[in-house]
This record gives C-alpha cells, sequence and structure tokens, in this order.
C-alpha cells in the first residue's frame, strides 16, 4: 500500500469513528466537532510519526543524505516519492519507515535532521506529551463524557500550547533563513500549509475551550 494513502486512510477512519460514534449517541452532526474530530485524528497521527522522530533520530540523519542524493539522481520531489512508495502491510507500522517523513521533510527544513533545534525537539515534545490529551479531547467532545469546564481547561492548554510552538516555529524558520535553500512553492506549501493547521484549528480550539468554561456545558458542540 502506498504509504501517503496508508496515512490518509487512518486519518479518515480516526474522523469517521468520531462522527459516527456522535451520530449514534446524539443523532445529529455539527459542524464543529467534526473539524475537530479530522484535526484530532491527524495529530494523532503526526504523534506516531513524532515519536518516530526521536526513536530513528539518528537514521534519518542518515537518510536525509539518501534522499538528497536521490532528488539529485532522479529530478523528483522526494516527499512525494516516499508518499507514493508501496510499503508492505506488515512493516506498515514500522517507525523505520516512516522515519522517511522527516528524512525528506527535512530537505525544506534541515531542522529535523539536527536534533540541536528548536524544530527538532518541539516536534518530539508534541508527540510525547500531547498524544493522550489528544485522545481525552477527542472523546469529550465526541460524548461529553468528563465536566465541560474540565474539557475547556485541558483544550486552552492544548490549544495556546499548539498556537505557540507552531508560531515559534515558523519565527525560527525566517530567523535562521532556510527559506533562502527552497523555491517559494516548497516554501507556501511544506512549511506554511503543512503546519498551518496547528494554528488555525487551534485557534478555533481557544475560542470552543473558552466556551465549554464559560457556559459550563456542550452547546458550543451542540450537546
Amino acid at each position: 500500500m502506498p504509504a501517503g494513502l496508508f496515512a490518509t486512510l487512518v486519518v479518515m477512519l480516526l474522523t469517521l469513528l468520531g462522527v459516527c460514534t456522535r451520530y449514534y449517541l446524539f443523532g445529529d452532526f455539527n459542524v464543529i466537532h467534526g473539524l475537530f474530530s479530522l484535526f484530532f485524528s491527524t495529530n494523532l497521527l503526526i504523534c506516531y510519526w513524532e515519536m518516530c522522530l526521536f526513536f530513528k533520530r539518528d537514521y534519518i540523519e542518515t537518510r536525509t543524505e539518501y534522499w538528497r542524493a536521490r532528488q539529485r539522481e532522479t529530478g523528483r520531489t522526494p516527499a512525494v516519492e516516499f508518499l507514493t512508495t508501496r510499503v508492505p502491510l506488515k512493516r506498515i507500522l514500522s517507525p523505520t519507515v516512516w522515519a522517511d517523513v522527516w528524512a525528506t521533510y527535512s530537505l525544506f527544513d534541515g531542522s529535523f535532521s539536527d536534533r540541536r533545534t528548536m524544530g527538532f525537539n518541539a516536534d518530539v515534545a508534541n508527540g510525547f506529551f500531547t498524544l493522550l490529551p489528544t485522545l481525552i479531547l477527542y472523546a469529550a467532545f465526541t460524548t461529553g463524557f468528563m465536566p465541560a469546564v474540565l474539557a475547556g481547561m485541558l483544550g486552552l492548554i492544548l490549544s495556546w500550547q499548539w498556537t505557540y510552538v507552531t508560531s515559534v516555529y515558523w519565527a525560527s524558520f525566517f530567523m535562521a533563513r532556510r527559506q533562502r535553500h527552497i523555491t517559494r512553492g516548497e516554501l507556501y506549501t511544506y512549511i506554511g500549509a503543512f503546519n498551518a493547521p496547528w494554528v488555525l484549528f487551534a485557534l478555533l480550539g481557544l475560542y470552543v475551550s473558552a466556551r465549554l468554561i464559560l457556559d459550563g456545558d456542550y452547546q458550543v458542540l451542540g450537546i
């Protein structure tokens, strides 16, 4: 199965799990809940990738050089080539396979093949420290199983962390002048668009979390 297709299916299935569970419990669909189901599902996958970043950090440094040579040889974009590469199902969850996410991304931002950088350490921290809170919010926004005030407090913490860290990552990218080494299209796509959800959804999360606390219920999510 192509690596990119597998990643897409994981996000889609996790999103549908949240949407269908809500429909089963409450008999309706809520747009805000649907958006957060998509975002939380995406972040759960990214958390796994970020754990791979930590455990395979030495391998990623080696693979970055492999993909750089591969790009010179073929003229293809390594990120696209990796995502379209077929992976045997018995290896589909291998950290070694998903380490190539970071090895190919390192050609746009070398931070992720250098453990001394802010980008590397911020993403590793996100992988280990936001996995469980994301799961809790995913369940709370879907079922309302915990008091809305507590869900709102957790949502505020996570949403502010995502907004702040992503913004600092962007700032550090430009302060280091890494944009000089990539094309404008790569800048807008891989640095801008790929990281934007952790600001845009987080800003929405700040609003929703504040409403959960102030209202004391889940009405903002239609529950």
